[in-house]
C-alpha cells in the first residue's frame, strides 16, 4: 500500500474502475433542496455551495454529527462546520439548516426529512451532495428512506488523481473506495439501501485491491 499523494501504477486500472463506478454521473437539475452529507472533506460544502449560487436549489440542508475521524477536524460536528464554510463564501444564513445528530448515510436521510417537517417544508426533489465515491451509496440510500422524491447526485468535479491530492493521501482514499463498494451489496442485503447493478469489472477489481491489502474500511 501508499501513504503518499498518488495512485500507484499499479493499482491505477482497478482504482479508476471503482471510481467511475462510484460516480452517478447525473446531470444536476434544480430542486427543491440541496443535501450535504457530513464527512471529513469540506468539498461537499464548497460544492453545495457552488449549486446553490447557480440556482440550482433555494435550501441547503446540510446533515452530520462526528465520526471518529472527523472529530478533530470538526470538532462543532460536521453540518456545522460546513454551514460556516457555506456563508463564509456568500450563502446566506438562513438559506441553511443543520441537522447536527446524523451518524450514518441512512439517519443523515432520516433525520433530514424530519427537519424539513418541522419547519413545514414540502420536498419532492432533492441533490445530494458528498464526497464523489459515497454518490451511489448515497442515491441507494435515499431511494430506499425516501423513494417518493426525485433525487440526483453531486460532488465538486474533480478527478481522481486531483481529489487524491486534495485529501493527500491516496491509500485513505483507496481504502475508502473499496469499503464503499462493499457497502453497496451488503447494506442492500441488510435492507438499508436499495440493490444497484455490480458489473464483473467492478467485483474483481474490489477483489484485488482486498488481496493486496486495502481492508481497513471493511465491515
Amino acid at each position: 500500500m501508499t501513504t503518499n499523494a498518488l495512485v500507484p501504477d499499479v493499482l491505477r486500472a482497478d482504482v479508476e474502475t471503482l471510481w467511475d463506478y462510484h460516480d452517478m454521473h447525473h446531470v444536476v437539475r434544480p430542486s427543491d433542496v440541496g443535501i450535504g452529507l457530513g464527512s471529513h472533506d469540506l468539498g461537499v460544502a464548497t460544492c453545495a455551495t457552488d449549486l446553490y449560487h447557480r440556482g440550482l436549489f433555494p435550501l441547503i440542508v446540510f446533515t452530520g454529527a462526528n465520526a471518529p475521524t472527523t472529530v478533530s477536524r470538526f470538532p462543532r460536528g460536521e453540518a456545522v462546520h460546513y454551514k460556516e464554510h457555506a456563508v463564509e463564501l456568500g450563502v446566506p444564513d438562513e438559506a441553511v439548516l443543520i441537522e447536527p445528530r446524523a451518524t450514518n448515510t441512512g439517519e443523515n436521510f432520516s433525520y433530514t426529512r424530519a427537519l424539513l417537517d418541522q419547519h413545514g417544508i414540502s420536498v419532492t426533489s432533492a441533490v445530494l451532495i458528498s464526497r464523489p465515491y459515497q454518490q451511489r451509496r448515497a442515491y441507494a440510500t435515499c431511494r430506499k428512506l425516501w423513494p417518493e422524491i426525485e433525487i440526483t447526485c453531486a460532488s465538486l468535479p474533480l478527478s481522481l488523481d486531483d481529489y487524491v491530492e486534495s485529501i493527500g493521501d491516496a491509500d485513505r482514499v483507496i481504502n475508502m473506495l473499496v469499503g464503499d463498494t462493499q457497502r453497496i451489496t451488503e447494506y442492500a442485503q441488510k435492507g438499508f439501501a436499495i440493490e444497484q447493478e455490480f458489473p464483473d469489472e467492478v467485483r474483481v477489481a474490489f477483489e484485488r485491491l482486498v488481496k493486496v491489502g486495502y481492508t481497513s474500511r471493511l465491515i
